[in-house]
């Protein structure tokens, strides 16, 4: 985590966006729409809440650039993740987390949906791309429930950290399935 770039960040993040929709391209409606027994979302209510989550750390992430670009620091390309973001980011791996009712799935939207607003979030953050690369953001805060005040940096490593902490979720509940 330490050293990366943006660009870094978002090539791990379009990784994890593509095997997320193979994933879950894959699955039949039933599967998506399964319950187990203990869970509280099916497949499909994930994959609309890593949309709904995705789409609103896009805005949160323009809000910051837009105010750090109005400070005029120039950054470098880098990545600045405080030692904060990473110590939070470890614990909530391991952590059974609580989403707040604003990020909560509706069950609503089909996985077909969620995955074009997946799609839509990561289109806004692709704009903001030269913002994240050129300015110099740590100045510039907005808080996240868990991990605390967050950079527009921290915001996006944070859309890659959210999906895959759902991806394993997915597969996990699958492999159960299986076996």
């Amino acid at each position: 985590m330490d050293n990366q770039t943006i660009g870094d960040i978002y090539v791990n993040n379009d990784k994890l966006g593509e095997k997320t929709k193979q994933l879950v391209a894959a699955l039949s409606d039933e599967q998506t729409a399964a319950l187990p027994e203990g869970e509280k979302w099916t497949i499909a209510e994930i994959v609309e809440h890593i949309a709904i989550v995705q789409g609103g750390m896009a805005k949160i992430s323009a809000k910051l650039l837009r105010e750090a670009q109005g400070a005029g620091k120039a950054s470098d390309g880098v990545a600045r993740l405080s030692e904060n973001f990473k110590t939070k980011a470890a614990e909530a791996a391991t952590l059974k987390l609580e989403a707040p009712d604003r990020v909560r799935p509706t069950g609503n939207q089909t996985v077909e949906e969620s995955l074009r607003k997946m799609d839509a979030a990561r289109e806004e953050l692709e704009k903001l791309r030269p913002l994240f690369e050129s300015v110099e953001c740590s100045d510039f805060k907005f808080p996240h429930p868990f991990m605390g005040d967050l950079t527009a940096h921290e915001w996006l490593a944070l859309v890659g950290g959210h999906e895959a902490r759902h991806l394993r979720q997915i597969e996990n509940r699958l492999a159960k399935a299986e076996g």
